[in-house]
């Protein structure tokens, strides 16, 4: 409590103001009282002491002249006891003495003796010696004087302590008047104040943004003195220079809020229309912005546009927007005579319609116009917007934060065309529109899985055109392009609509036939013979270009158990058909079945005995950087020698994978490899492909770190490559098994990047340190625009997100070329290094 009561009076202007005036109030009435007090006991002092003269002459002067009457002792008694009767409380003594001879000598200097004795004092008149006091004191001569002396007690009226008790009294009421004057001066002094404080305090409650600063007005608060006044314009003053130095608390949280979004996810790319809602909503709570634009590059001369709007506009608006639109894209010179698709125009909120005439669409815009979409085909973005040009600070921040708003939205946009790119031509063959290769099997995955549950059949046919080579040889890429798509579509309306058609590769197609036996393949089949019957495709120079094609069939459960074996046998029997004489369909009997059954088995046997002999041999082909051409890294392949022959491991790799024997052949391999290392002193980097089984044996990372530490391998020289179209139904295991060769200081890298579902689920959760490029896209990336686009995307997104990227089936110059011009990293393929047995040294430029 007394804290704050001194708190109160030390530290507010009012308890100030009201502490100082009583100070000094009291220190004056004290001062004054004291002084009052000494000069009042000094006037009552010297008052007592003339009255008392006064009363003790009269005494002493009767006195006397009573000891002059006859009779004078009984008389002058008399008369003492008659003014002890008057003066009761004074005179407290009253007698006739002689004298010594010093008092009588001071009596005769003096007149009278006064002596204090405490409260009394006494006073001593001389007697002279008359003719009647000789009758009675013979002894004295006339005119002696002094020979005695009248004394006079005289007690002293002290009225000092009556009348300091009076004092206090008054004191105490002057304080009291005192304390409320001193409260009524600080009530006064601080009532205009504090009034004006409360204007000020209330006007500064209401101020919550920049805005609010602009809107605050103070030159209307007095606070009733001069010097505060003056104080106070300069806290005005300043007040006007924060407020072009200030950030709104708005502005900075929103900029907050759109960092936080930088983060995008999955959810996020799926739904990009209603991010950008969302967005434009969220930045106007801190600038009015009613629409914003987007243009992405379709094709070549193609671009779309889709208006983001706050609120519906009216008819009227939209159409001005989109006149003003055109004109300003007709202005960009990389965007004239462009063609434009129909705008489309998204609303992201219910409420008033929006009307705007030209000139406000012109006035306010934030834009950013690529004239090279870097990626996704993004080429421009616009937000139309008011920004205050009075307020450069607000301007300035407001519009860093559009600016990355915009960049926000251009990248979510680009990721989401990426990502859809991404599983179109993860499931599609871009040039005919088929199924692609690796659609294919799991197509036929789930075709074996539906058969087995329903106990039903399904067929398969491989299809090869017979005279494609010499179409493709005799009048170039382009007229071949036009040839697959045309024979695609015609392939499209011979087979049955349940039917699934896939691109294999080159001039090979695969057509799954669900619930069909041998007799409805084969009638399909010629159903397919004879479209090809009337199939003309033009070349250039008018000359009709037909086709024939070789046809093989198999059926699951009849011809194998697995996929796989129904492929065997499908394209074994295609190969039956082109020996036949081409045109032709082949299936399988009993004799054929065998062979081909026998042949498999036979490459299991070489499989184990490999492994047993150790004729697992490492074979290294060179990856070069693509800016210098010096072999920076090189992919361990493997291989077996059997008897002097080395055999690729696409001859037996998927074999080894269904015997269980393919992590026995990695560990054999990498270690054979990690000796070459050591003794080529080799110090580039070397990439390791693993196949999926590796991922579920749980020592297989710490077996390898030992390997490396066994023959002083550096742990960051090597890279696992993982084909992300395998470890889609591992993602945990796969997850788990990244994080742990990463602690081990293993590098990671994605292969055939692009070919299946989860890229960007694995750039976004994996640390990933390579992507390489499926080498489907490589290969076709000069005549193929679709192509190019997408390795250009991928490249800008690799390089954004810090990785490094790697082209495979680099098959000539020209492909390397335009490589280089997409800023890929490095390079790989036949023409610039095929595999061979031995290690190339780091540094090496390869003659390409």
């Amino acid at each position: 409590m007394l804290q704050r009561v001194l708190a109160y009076l030390t530290q507010t202007l009012r308890g100030f103001v009201f502490s100082s005036t009583m100070v000094v109030a009291v220190l004056a009435f004290t001062g004054a009282a004291l002084s009052a007090t000494l000069l009042y006991e000094h006037l009552l002092d010297q008052r007592a002491r003339d009255t008392s003269a006064q009363i003790t002459r009269q005494t002493y002067l009767a006195v006397q002249d009573a000891l002059r009457q006859p009779d004078g002792h009984r008389e002058a008694q008399r008369l003492i006891d008659t003014f002890r009767l008057v003066f009761p409380q004074n005179l407290s003594a009253i007698r006739i003495q002689g004298v010594g001879s010093n008092t009588a000598a001071e009596l005769q200097a003096q007149g009278v003796v006064v002596e204090a004795l405490g409260d009394t004092l006494r006073y001593s008149y001389p007697l002279a010696a008359a003719a009647q006091c000789q009758s009675c004191h013979r002894q004295l001569d006339s005119g002696q004087l002094p020979f005695g002396a009248v004394v006079v007690d005289y007690a002293w009226p002290r009225l000092t302590d009556e009348s300091r008790l009076h004092y206090i009294a008054l004191f105490i009421g002057l304080g009291a008047l005192a304390l409320l004057t001193s409260l009524a001066v600080s009530l006064s002094s601080t009532r205009k104040i504090h009034r004006s404080l409360d204007l000020l305090a209330e006007r500064v409650e209401e101020v919550n943004s920049i805005r609010d600063v602009e809107r605050l007005q103070l030159n209307d608060v007095d606070l009733g003195f001069r010097e505060l006044n003056d104080t106070f314009k300069h806290v005005t003053h300043l007040v006007q220079r924060l407020k072009g130095v200030a950030v709104d608390r708005d502005i900075l949280e929103f900029e907050i809020s759109l960092l936080e979004k930088l983060i995008i996810t999955t959810n996020v790319v799926k739904d990009w229309r209603a991010f950008i809602k969302n967005l434009l909503v969220e930045i106007n709570q801190i600038v009015d912005a009613y629409a914003l634009v987007t243009i992405f590059k379709v094709d070549e001369e193609a671009y779309e546009c889709e208006v983001f709007w706050r609120y519906p506009p009216t008819e009227n608006t939209r159409r001005q927007f989109e006149t003003v639109l055109q004109r300003r894209l007709d202005e960009t010179p990389f965007m004239a005579g462009a063609v434009f698709l129909p705008v489309a125009h998204n609303i992201a909120e219910d409420g008033g319609a929006v009307e705007l005439d030209e000139r406000q669409i012109e006035l306010q815009t934030k834009s950013l116009v690529l004239e090279t979409p870097r990626i996704g085909g993004i080429a421009g973005i616009g937000l139309q917007t008011t920004i205050l040009a009075t307020d450069n600070v607000r301007k300035m921040v407001i519009g860093s934060i559009l600016t990355a708003m915009l960049n926000l939205v251009g990248s979510v946009k680009a990721i989401y065309k990426y990502t859809k790119d991404l599983e179109h031509y993860a499931t599609r063959d871009p040039l005919t529109g088929l199924y692609n290769q690796r659609m294919f099997w799991e197509l036929l995955a789930a075709e074996e899985k539906r058969v087995q549950r329903s106990e039903d059949s399904f067929a398969l046919m491989v299809i090869d055109l017979d005279n494609f080579k010499q179409i493709n040889d005799g009048y170039g890429h382009h007229v071949g392009d036009t040839f697959l798509q045309t024979f695609a579509a015609g392939l499209k309306q011979a087979v049955r609509q349940a039917d699934q058609l896939c691109r294999y590769g080159g001039d090979e197609f695969c057509v799954i036939l669900p619930q069909a036996d041998e007799g409805e393949a084969h009638g399909v089949a010629k159903r397919v013979a004879e479209m090809l019957e009337s199939f003309v495709c033009q070349a250039p120079d008018g000359t009709p270009l037909k086709a024939t094609a070789s046809i093989g069939i198999a059926v699951y459960p009849q011809h194998g158990n697995t996929p796989k074996d129904i492929f065997l046998i499908a394209d074994n029997m295609m190969y039956k058909a082109k020996r036949s004489g081409k045109n032709a369909i082949a299936a399988p009997n009993a004799d054929e079945l065998a062979e081909a059954f026998r042949k498999l088995a036979e490459k299991m046997a070489m499989i184990q005995r490999a492994l047993d002999q150790k004729r697992i041999v490492p074979y290294f082909q060179p990856i070069c950087g693509v800016g210098d051409g010096q072999v920076a890294i090189h992919e361990l392949l493997m291989r077996i020698d059997i008897d002097g022959r080395i055999v690729p491991a696409g001859e037996f790799i998927a074999e080894a994978e269904r015997m269980g024997l393919v992590h026995q052949m990695d560990y054999l391999l990498i270690e054979q490899a990690f000796a070459q290392v050591q003794a080529a002193a080799y110090r580039g980097m070397l990439f390791i492909n693993l196949s999926p089984k590796s991922l579920i044996i749980g020592e297989f990372v710490s077996k390898v770190r030992h390997l490396a530490e066994h023959y002083g391998v550096v742990p960051g020289q090597i890279v696992f490559e993982i084909t992300e179209r395998e470890t889609v139904g591992n993602l945990a295991v796969l997850e788990a098994f990244v994080l742990e060769l990463k602690e081990q200081g293993f590098c990671f890298a994605i292969d055939d990047f692009g070919s299946g579902y989860s890229s960007f689920h694995y750039i976004k959760h994996f640390p990933v340190d390579f992507i390489k490029i499926e080498g489907e896209f490589v290969r076709n990336v000069v005549d193929d625009e679709v192509y190019r686009a997408f390795i250009k995307s991928i490249a800008t997104l690799a390089q954004e997100l810090g990785m490094r990227t790697i082209a495979e089936f680099v098959e000539d110059r020209p492909i390397l070329d335009e490589l280089r011009l997409f800023g890929i990293d490095y390079a790989q393929g036949y023409y610039l290094g095929r595999p061979q047995a031995s290690l190339h040294p780091a540094g090496t430029r390869l003659p390409a």
